[in-house]
Parts: structure tokens; sequence; C-alpha cells
């Protein structure tokens, strides 16, 4: 049986939604790996609507995240409510202002108290955590995602710098954060996750290839053990 991966997607478009070069090539690797791929997505409007030719607002505009995600996905995109950690093996979560926007809150948030998740994201990652499913997260997404709907449970993530808001981000909600190279990746064993810097870092698309590509295949390593801590420290 082909393993289960599913990616979840804020929205099309690094500024308002999920950045477009990390979600493609986290699906390349994942499929070049051998999974089988279900795009996520919560049914919600998005935070707001960037006209990304000259990164400012539209105004009087509204989307919605999973029409949105649809683009990328090319048109089959599940709703992130109805996800069951039973249907995966592995969940991974490709970065882009709309992970900080649409699935939290961290872009809007004025202090670590007011951050919160998405219901269906956190309700996934919460489910995925528990039963020992490894979790992969990408650029913003370990600070926006995994530290908040994981709070308090001291996990290792990396946004990249450890001088970044973001790790500070990290940080308040009680976690480890990691400074890593754009080509690295950070290893949290005891709660077999995995992040990576990507476009936090990254000057171009092969650079953030370069950490995304360790990151899908220690997620895929981890996902055929069906434990959790079988993978190498790579």
């Amino acid at each position: 049986m082909s393993i289960r991966v599913g990616i979840v997607l804020s929205g099309c478009g690094v500024f308002d939604g999920a950045e477009v070069h990390e979600s493609v090539l986290t699906l390349l690797h994942v499929v070049k790996a051998g999974a089988d791929v279900t795009f996520l997505a919560p049914d919600v409007a998005q935070a707001h609507v960037i006209n990304h030719l000259v990164g400012q607002p539209v105004t009087g505009e509204q989307r919605n995240v999973r029409v949105e995600a649809a683009r990328i996905a090319r048109g089959d995109v599940q709703d992130i409510a109805l996800a069951k950690a039973d249907d995966f093996d592995a969940v991974i979560f490709p970065g882009g202002f709309g992970a900080a926007k649409n699935l939290g809150n961290l872009a809007f948030a004025k202090s670590p108290d007011e951050m919160t998740v998405e219901a269906g994201t956190r309700k996934l990652v919460e489910a995925m955590y528990a039963s020992g499913k490894p979790l992969g997260f990408i650029c913003i997404a370990p600070a926006s995602v995994a530290a908040v709907a994981l709070k308090g449970k001291g996990l290792k993530l990396t946004v990249g710098s450890n001088d970044d808001d973001a790790a500070g981000a990290v940080r308040a909600m009680g976690h480890t954060h990691v400074a890593a190279k754009v080509d690295e990746i950070v290893i949290d064993n005891a709660h077999n996750i995995v992040s990576t810097p990507a476009y936090m870092l990254a000057k171009d698309v092969a650079e953030a290839d370069s950490g995304i590509a360790k990151l899908v295949a220690e997620i895929m390593v981890r996902a055929k053990s069906g434990t959790r801590a079988q993978a190498a420290n790579a």
C-alpha cells in the first residue's frame, strides 16, 4: 500500500496564501517518493487579498482559502475540517503568508496570548501528533501552525534565524528554536516533527528546494516506519 501524505495549503500566492514554489516542490518530492497525495485546505474566507504584482491589498475583494488552493491542486482539495489522522501516514505544511494569515493568525496577533490556529487545521495537527505520525513544517509554518497548535509541548523547530520575530514566537509558545541554514532540516525525534526554513532564508527556488527535498525524504522514511523515532538524525 502506498504511503498517504496530506499537503495542507493556505490559499494560492506568497503574500496572502500558500507559497507556490514551496507547495509545488513539496508535491514533486512526495510524488517522486511514490506516495499518494491529498491536498487539504480550510473552507474559509482568507484574511485578505493581495495584488501580487504591486504587493498591496485589493480593496473590497474576498476569496475563499480552499477555492484559491485549488489553483495549485488542479481542483482537487479536501476540506481540512473533514480530514482524519487515520486517513494519512504523514502531513506536510508548506509556508507562505497564508500559513500565518489563514491557517493561523501569527501575522496579526499582537501578543503570544492572541495567537490561534484555524479550527480544522488545529484538529488535524493535534490528531496526527496524538497518533505519533510525522508532521513536516516549512518556512513560516513551524511558527504559525506547529508552535501554536502544539503550544507547551516543547518541540524543536526552525524558521532559520534565531533573530527572526518568528523564532521569538516559537519560543513564546514554549518550544526550542534551532537556528538552521536554508539547506538544513531540524528533526525533533521525540515528537516526530521535521522543519526547514525554505523561503524564510532562500534567495531562489533552488535554495528553497535544498531543504524541502531533505524534509520530504525524512518524512517519507518516518511514514514508512510507522513509529516515532526510527529515522536517523540526518
